[in-house]
């Protein structure tokens, strides 16, 4: 048998292209904490792939704009509110996000951080940060998750991060919570086993969102990475997130990786992390 040409497929068929189809048309999303930057993206993404999404977010007028944002690009999109960080407040936004249909996809984006030294991390701030980055995504697997079981599909996806293995010496309640939302979504797929429903998480490396960019241009003065973005971006990366691609991550590209999780192609993937860091080797982030 003679090797395709490089110009054509494996079945040797000259232009022939296969289109991924991630069957999510008949899927209802609800992304949380998805009025801006990493979560706002799934959701958009989410949409454009065919699913129903529900925006979630605490203030009405940003989630509003993202649901908009949706609609305009030709997507199905409403608004959950809800603070996620208390029993009630999770309890309202699964009752809005499942007012015009049940949940088949959670995504568990919504997240809380503050750049604190270990003296500056009190136990009240670490109680903080694991109710908001932790426990806020229990509750919501407790209310969407049993009705996923019972329908016998379902996707669940935890963002969580490199520094859940790979530990600042600064921040450090952020870093044991993101530890924590990798763990517990291991837990749940041994849980899920055999029910359909399957529980992954996806690991972003550093991401050019709003906050991150203002960050890094707020170093670059005094570290002399240059003015401009162009020139700050390309030094930030090797001095910060050194990475096989020299870069940091846009939003589309966690979204996409998201997106292929809640897809029938990855039915065969549970308990999984997907890293989406570039080949990030360390972070001083």
């Amino acid at each position: 048998m003679k090797p395709a040409r490089a110009d054509q497929g494996a079945d040797g068929i000259r232009g022939k292209k296969h289109k991924m189809d991630l069957k999510l048309t008949d899927k209802r999303a609800l992304v949380t904490g998805s009025t801006s930057g990493l979560g706002a993206a799934t959701a958009k993404m989410l949409a454009a792939e065919g699913a129903a999404v529900v925006v979630h977010g605490r203030d009405r007028d940003r989630a509003e704009r993202t649901a908009r944002e949706i609609r305009a690009a030709g997507g199905v999109a409403d608004i959950a509110l809800g603070d996620l960080a208390n029993d009630e407040g999770a309890a309202e936004a699964a009752r809005a996000a499942t007012a015009h249909g049940p949940i088949d996809i959670l995504v568990n984006n919504a997240g809380f951080y503050r750049h604190l030294t270990w003296t500056e991390a009190t136990p009240d701030e670490w109680r903080d940060a694991y109710d908001i980055n932790v426990v806020s995504g229990v509750r919501m697997i407790r209310l969407l998750v049993p009705a996923m079981r019972e329908r016998g599909w379902g996707r669940v996806v935890t963002i969580g991060g490199g520094l859940a293995s790979q530990p600042m010496n600064t921040h450090p309640q952020y870093n044991a919570t993101l530890a924590a939302r990798h763990n517990l979504a291991v837990s749940l797929a041994r849980e899920l086993k055999g029910t359909g429903v399957t529980s992954n998480v996806v690991s972003p490396g550093a991401i050019v969102v709003e906050a991150v960019q203002e960050l890094v241009m707020e170093l670059a003065p005094a570290r002399g990475w240059g003015r401009t973005w162009e020139e700050v971006h390309r030094n930030a990366v090797e001095a910060l997130v050194p990475n096989d691609q020299e870069r940091f991550g846009e939003p589309d590209e966690i979204a996409a990786a998201v997106a292929y999780l809640c897809g029938d192609h990855a039915q065969y993937i549970s308990g999984a992390t997907i890293r989406v860091d570039g080949g990030t080797v360390r972070s001083a982030f």
